[in-house]
């Protein structure tokens, strides 16, 4: 049966989104690159035609039937001149495996992780929170020691209010202390100065000094957050128990506070302030992919560390406890203690008896001859000025 030839945006458009996540299912795609469409028959309809110009291939068929594609070797030289003008980086090429027996070609190549990962992208991009170039996976975070940190997302969704977002998906694989010791190496990486700064700034960092934002190394890969803190950084768990998630998530706001808290000002200096600083702490959020699939990443799925209940995606990256409710009671702290001084002047401020004298003059009416004014004056007195006393 003869298929029309894709030779438009979504033979592209696929082309890009299996470019960046390499291993994905015709529904992921559906969602990443035609959100709007009810089914994904147009995407399955590409990829049969991607796959007779050899661009794509099935790599395995899950439990679920769920058939894994990947991009041919022809169909990786294409997306990359696709995706070269963007900027975006290419996945690694998924290349063929034969079993040495019967030479069948061997479907190993897929894990679950992976599988969790295109999916969150795909929520994320139905619910109308980044775009398909607006992805990179396996981002490298370089630390000293040769050390690199690798998130498994990265997202730019500027239109949605998240200039940049760090996701990290896990499927409880990994010990929870493990994703504390990711959140503090992402902390350390957000700390780090380039090496061409000068050397007083060096030597302020150095000594706890308040550093801005412009001056750090990850202001030279990622954008203004927007929002006070650093990138904010995202824990996606997958195919786990609730009682898991809640286990994990107490351990990270636990063990994790000194990363993730603001910190309070002085109460010495500002008297009455609750707000918190949040300008060197690392906003981390948490969520699971069940729920972005039932309620829709654009719900109330969202829970910021050191919040009880669930927000969107926009509220929770917010701090209505941050900057702007500081200069609100700063400047009412401000007008108390200013206030309060002024009353202690008063109260402090000596008031002596002086003599007025008074001029008679022809005004049509008798006055009274001066006198002296000693505590309340009489109803009767004119309303003559007080002087103060020199201490």
């Amino acid at each position: 049966m003869h298929r029309k030839n894709s030779t438009g945006p979504r033979r592209k458009e696929l082309l890009q989104a299996l470019g960046i996540f390499q291993r994905a299912t015709a529904d992921q795609l559906w969602k990443l690159t035609r959100p709007a469409n009810r089914h994904d028959k147009l995407v399955r309809e590409t990829l049969l035609d991607l796959e007779d110009h050899r661009l794509v291939r099935i790599e395995s068929v899950q439990d679920d039937q769920r058939q894994v594609w990947v991009l041919t070797a022809r169909g990786h030289r294409e997306a990359k001149r696709l995706l070269q003008p963007e900027g975006i980086r290419l996945s690694a090429l998924r290349k063929e495996e034969y079993d040495p027996g019967p030479g069948e070609v061997l479907g190993t190549g897929y894990d679950d992780h992976a599988a969790a990962v295109t999916s969150t992208a795909a929520e994320l991009t139905k619910a109308g929170i980044g775009h398909r170039l607006g992805w990179e996976t396996e981002v490298a975070h370089r630390l000293a020691g040769g050390y690199v940190q690798r998130a498994d997302l990265v997202m730019r969704a500027a239109a949605a209010g998240v200039p940049v977002l760090l996701l990290e998906i896990d499927r409880r694989t990994e010990d929870a202390h493990e994703l504390v010791h990711k959140l503090r190496r992402y902390a350390d990486w957000f700390r780090l100065l380039p090496a061409d700064l000068d050397d007083r700034t060096k030597r302020l960092a150095r000594a706890g000094g308040d550093i801005d934002h412009e001056q750090r190394l990850w202001r030279r890969f990622y954008p203004p957050t927007g929002r006070e803190g650093t990138p904010p950084l995202a824990f996606v768990f997958a195919d786990t128990t609730p009682d898991k998630v809640a286990g994990t998530v107490k351990v990270l706001e636990e063990a994790g506070r000194r990363h993730w808290c603001g910190t309070r000002y002085d109460p010495g200096v500002w008297e009455g302030v609750t707000a918190r600083d949040h300008s060197q702490a690392v906003p981390v959020i948490v969520t699971t992919l069940e729920e972005l699939r039932e309620h829709g990443a654009d719900a109330a799925v969202w829970r910021r560390l050191g919040r009880t209940g669930k927000q969107t995606l926009s509220a929770a990256l917010d701090n209505p406890d941050g900057d702007a409710l500081f200069h609100r009671q700063a400047e009412a702290a401000c007008v108390t203690a200013e206030r309060r001084r002024a009353a202690d002047r008063e109260a402090r401020r000596p008031v002596c008896a002086v003599r007025g004298e008074v001029h008679r003059r022809t005004l049509g009416g008798d006055h009274h001859a001066p006198q002296v004014l000693e505590g309340r004056r009489p109803d009767h007195m004119w309303d003559m000025p007080r002087r103060r006393c020199r201490p």
